[in-house]
């Protein structure tokens, strides 16, 4: 149904402009990019004074995103052009966001060990996932709101991942509706379910998500409360004039409140009630192939194959909600162990580098998925930054992978990380 690009060869990095540059900084790029830092703060002066509900306008000191490298770049150009109150719900975790800092550092702790002599002249980054083989390991995780990020939320982030050849999961808290998002695709979509305390609503969302195209269920097991978000409290968030849970329109609770009182821990949107006996209703109501989102426990792990499950994604939730969870990479391993390779098991949190994608499949990842770096992407250019931002991630990972000496996904193991001796 999707013309999916699979493979790669060195002949294509020289055939397009721009990839055979050096990645070390001249001094013309360090002065560019000081240029660029300075067309951000000129640009960050129309941002100040902005509403919630205000996008900020084009600014003529604004960066050119094609001066924009790595996700870093994009990120800090975000934070200079979108509304503080996107910014802090975007880029907050839960209380003292231990974890959100934990979760890319681990990352920088993990060394690698490259092998020489091999021949990488053709790379092959290929996965099968459910529903279909991919031809990259690099999903886009469920994000929600992303209208106070962008004026066309969702529709340009699916546009972006249709240029970027990605799959995008939507959320179930997006600012379009889920059948409008799946019009305007044109690669897979999955769909991510916040089960709700209404049943007959949860039933009517798998119902549209099938009837849609949506090719897997996404199904959010990590969160019968939200976190500490102090970061949103003091930024007031609350989504502004205009815009919706667009997928929950018509119930009571598409206008119920985004946080609960002071005295009370539980949202109307969430339901704490929800236990392994609901998996096995949700395979009774959809053929879709069934993911649980938000697994840390070799032992959910270990009870997720046993309730049949299509697969499994390793999550924090983006450590928005339990701070002093340990970082997503440093739990793979373990989970990884249990399952044993029976299911695809996929790892979000902290990926900011092709380096971080490589180091996740050696960690026994069969893919990963980013959300902030994404999102980054969508507020500084739209679909178009969306794309940078996956096609970055995915070059990195291919020279990550020549330079380590394994042309293959599947020639990528735990053997590919340095560990020190054991006494």
């Amino acid at each position: 149904m999707f013309n999916l690009t699979s493979t790669r060869d060195v002949g294509r990095y020289n055939s397009t402009e721009g990839e055979s540059r050096t990645m070390e900084l001249s001094r013309r790029d360090l002065l560019r990019s000081a240029g660029m830092l300075a067309g951000a703060a000129a640009l960050a002066s129309t941002t100040v004074g902005c509403t919630p509900s205000t996008t900020p306008a084009p600014s003529s000191g604004a960066p050119n995103p094609k001066d924009l490298h790595n996700l870093q770049d994009f990120e800090r150009v975000a934070k200079l052009v979108m509304p503080p109150m996107a910014w802090e719900y975007v880029s907050g975790g839960a209380a003292d966001e231990i974890t959100l800092r934990w979760n890319h550092e681990a990352y920088e702790h993990i060394r690698l060990r490259p092998r020489a002599l091999v021949d990488v002249s053709h790379l092959d980054t290929r996965v099968r996932l459910p529903g279909r083989e991919l031809p990259f390991p690099i999903l886009l995780a469920p994000t929600a709101y992303q209208k106070i990020s962008h004026p066309q939320g969702e529709l340009a982030t699916v546009k972006g991942a249709g240029e970027a050849d990605a799959t995008m999961v939507v959320s179930t808290m997006s600012n379009v509706t889920l059948e409008e998002i799946a019009a305007a695709a044109t690669r897979p979509l999955w769909f991510q379910l916040y089960v709700q305390p209404d049943r007959e609503l949860t039933k009517h969302l798998v119902r549209r998500a099938e009837s849609a195209g949506y090719e897997a269920l996404v199904v959010t097991v990590d969160a019968p409360v939200l976190g500490a978000r102090y970061r949103e409290l003091r930024a007031n968030f609350a989504l502004p004039a205009g815009l919706e849970r667009a997928n929950l329109r018509g119930y009571a609770v598409a206008n119920s409140s985004y946080h609960p009182s002071e005295q009370s821990i539980f949202s109307a949107t969430l339901d704490p009630s929800l236990t392994w006996k609901d998996i096995d209703w949700f395979r009774s109501i959809t053929k879709l192939p069934i993911l649980l989102k938000g697994i840390q426990n070799p032992a959910d792990a270990e009870r997720a194959v046993s309730a049949g499950v299509a697969g499994i994604i390793v999550s924090n939730h983006g450590a928005r909600d339990l701070d002093t969870a340990p970082a997503t990479i440093d739990v793979l391993p373990d989970v990884a162990a249990k399952v044993n390779g029976r299911i695809p098991m996929l790892v979000d949190g902290g990926i900011r580098r092709g380096t971080d994608v490589f180091k996740a499949i050696a960690s026994g990842a069969t893919a990963v998925l980013i959300g902030r770096p994404y999102v980054f992407g969508l507020a500084v250019d739209g679909a178009g930054g969306v794309s940078r931002v996956v096609n970055i991630l995915r070059r990195e990972l291919e020279i990550t992978m020549a330079l380590c000496g394994r042309p293959s996904i599947a020639d990528i193991d735990a053997s590919a990380i340095w560990r020190r001796p054991t006494k």
